[in-house]
């Protein structure tokens, strides 16, 4: 069993020294990771989480890298958390410049594997979440192969490809920078419903930190059109769907998760205004790894064979 202090944090595996782990002097590169991070999120807890790693571990990590150096630590420690001072500034573009290197190597060791097994992880918003979800299975022409795992981490941010915290991503807004390769796969279309014996005319929406939302903004405007209530404001579809389902009020949902629901009903045809076009992102050196190549084909796979309930056509 790997102890705790020692297991490798996920994506991580450029290390130098590695075969004299204890030596006066080494440098663990993941401890360079481990400097990147808390430097970015501003606390051990908050590095641990982005890291996979506990509090304590990042906090001995840390102070092992502080102590390569020899001189004064690299953080100032506040209330709020840690904040970098100006030694450790100094070390940030020599870090990140480490950490480029070594994910770039591991990117590309990956996509040298012919092995077609592993673990892939996907970031998606909550309307990909839940079509990918549906559509796995162990048969037929949607089945994964056999030897991987799937792996979907449901966000509203899309995930650091170039950093490895997913190998690849289904999103509606696909980062406008970066190297990546983005192709489209499908669209989702969405309408208003409501439970079937239900005679409520109040909305089911977003909250108003979510307003944003192209489904948010369309809601207030009929709610300004008609002079509607609210019944609720939900920061996830789940939490709207059970709401409607419930009898609570209308609101607007993707067509594939609501168009088979028993206890609802459509009441407007698709709302082009507001159908979601989404397409799958990856880092181009990831893009030909076997593993990644198969999740992206059945992903593909997935929106094609499923087109019509996407669309709300079925």
């Amino acid at each position: 069993m790997v102890a705790l202090d020692e297991a490798p944090i996920r994506g991580a595996e450029f290390r130098r020294g590695a075969d004299k782990p204890n030596s006066a002097g080494a440098m663990d590169w993941d401890d360079v990771r481990v400097f990147l991070a808390v430097a970015r999120h501003g606390s051990l807890r908050a590095a641990g989480r982005a890291l996979g790693l506990s509090q304590p571990t990042v906090g001995r990590r840390l102070a092992g890298f502080e102590a390569t150096f020899g001189g004064p630590t690299l953080f100032d420690r506040l209330p709020e958390g840690l904040r970098l001072n100006a030694a450790g500034e100094q070390l940030v573009p020599a870090a990140e410049s480490v950490e480029h290197a070594a994910l770039m190597l591991e990117r590309r060791r990956a996509a040298a594997s012919p092995v077609l097994s592993g673990t892939v992880r996907v970031s998606v918003g909550e309307w990909a979440a839940g079509f990918l979800a549906r559509c796995l299975s162990d048969e037929g022409p949607t089945a994964l192969p056999a030897g991987i795992t799937l792996e979907l981490v449901e966000s509203r941010q899309t995930a650091n490809l170039a950093r490895r915290e997913a190998d690849l991503a289904v999103r509606h807004h696909p980062p406008e920078s970066g190297d990546l390769y983005v192709a489209k796969v499908g669209t989702f279309a969405c309408a208003v419903y409501r439970r079937c014996d239900s005679k409520s005319d109040a909305w089911v929406t977003y909250t108003e930190e979510q307003a944003h939302y192209p489904t948010a903004r369309w809601v207030q405007q009929q709610i300004e059109k008609t002079g509607g209530a609210v019944a609720l404001r939900a920061s996830g579809m789940t939490m709207q769907q059970a709401a409607i389902r419930a009898g609570s009020g209308k609101g607007v949902l993707p067509c594939y998760a609501a168009d088979d629901d028993p206890l609802l009903t459509r009441l407007t045809p698709p709302i082009p205004e507001i159908a979601a076009e989404y397409s799958v992102i990856v880092h181009r050196d990831l893009r030909r790894a076997v593993c990644v190549r198969a999740v992206i084909d059945w992903v593909r796979r997935a929106f094609v064979e499923q087109r019509d309930a996407l669309a709300g056509t079925r």
